[in-house]
């Protein structure tokens, strides 16, 4: 339940008021900004928010029980503090969120709307929306473990064990040229074997994207010719001799973790599960091997 201080119910009770609303963004990274969409820049405590963003936020429906709620964000990369390669980035996505309804005549006074985490962005030109995703959001999220023959730790984690700083399993390089921002030819990584680092991680260490991360789509080594597909463009542009590390990566088979990383013993799938060919079998009389009948699938 909200507690309204008794100054801002006066407020709110005699029509005319001097209201407006505020934004808090706690990103991962512990950057912390502000917003408001009054026409000056209105303080709370030490956070400044920032007008002259045009943020605004569409209207937002409370609903009873643990119904996810979620409200859109849009607003104008016009702000120092809204520059479109940190929206490319990603440094803004899952950041903490506070909306507050704030008197801008005397800021102490106001009151905490909702609260929860920045969703899905969307960029058209120089304009941008996001969700913002109440606290009910975490209830949908998927927790514990599944029953699947597939692998569900990450590899690297604490579940997983393996050492991603042994030098099997991490590599240097650098771009030699590239077909696009998301498809490289890269040296460095000769040693290691074809397909070795799909599925796993590179960090760039110079370059535009310095500090940045991605996903490898494909690792193909072929006639002396090293080629990254990324699964994703980087936000910035790619350039000739930009240097990364990368580590390897892991489909998550039982195969793969037998042979690549013997580490059958904290595989964290179950690769026995009965699969389709199980599910649609019938049995069949006469077949041997079953007391006179056995089981096939069509």
């Amino acid at each position: 339940m909200r507690s309204i201080p008794s100054a801002l119910q006066e407020k709110l009770d005699g029509g005319a008021t001097t209201l407006c609303r505020c934004w808090v963004i706690t990103r991962r990274d512990d950057i912390v900004l502000g917003f408001t969409d009054h026409d000056e820049d209105v303080p709370l405590d030490a956070v400044m928010c920032q007008a002259g963003t045009g943020l605004t936020a569409s209207e937002a429906t409370q609903q009873l029980g643990l119904a996810v709620t979620v409200t859109e964000l849009s607003g104008a990369l016009s702000s120092d503090a809204l520059d479109e390669g940190d929206l490319a980035a990603g440094r803004f996505d899952a950041a903490q969120i506070a909306m507050w309804l704030v008197d801008w005549s005397e800021p102490s006074l106001r009151v905490l709307l909702s609260s929860g985490t920045l969703g899905e962005v969307r960029r058209e030109g120089d304009a941008f929306t996001c969700e913002m995703r109440g606290l009910a959001d975490r209830l949908a999220q998927e927790s514990g473990r599944l029953y699947t023959a597939a692998c569900d730790a990450d590899l690297g984690d604490a579940r997983c064990t393996i050492n991603l700083s042994d030098p099997a399993f991490i590599g240097t390089g650098a771009v030699v040229s590239r077909a696009s921002n998301a498809r490289l030819t890269v040296s460095g990584l000769d040693v290691f074997a074809d397909g070795w680092f799909t599925a796993g991680r590179l960090s760039w260490t110079t370059g535009a994207n310095v500090g940045l991360a991605i996903e490898i789509k494909t690792h193909t080594a072929s006639g002396g010719t090293v080629t990254l597909d990324l699964w994703q463009t980087m936000p910035e542009p790619i350039a000739d001799g930009d240097t990364f590390t990368i580590t390897a990566g892991c489909d998550k088979r039982f195969a793969t973790c037998r042979d690549r990383f013997a580490n059958t013993q904290n595989y964290r799938g179950f690769p026995h599960i009965p699969g389709n060919d199980f599910v649609v079998s019938y049995p069949v009389a006469g077949e041997p091997g079953n007391d006179g009948q056995s089981l096939v699938s069509e």
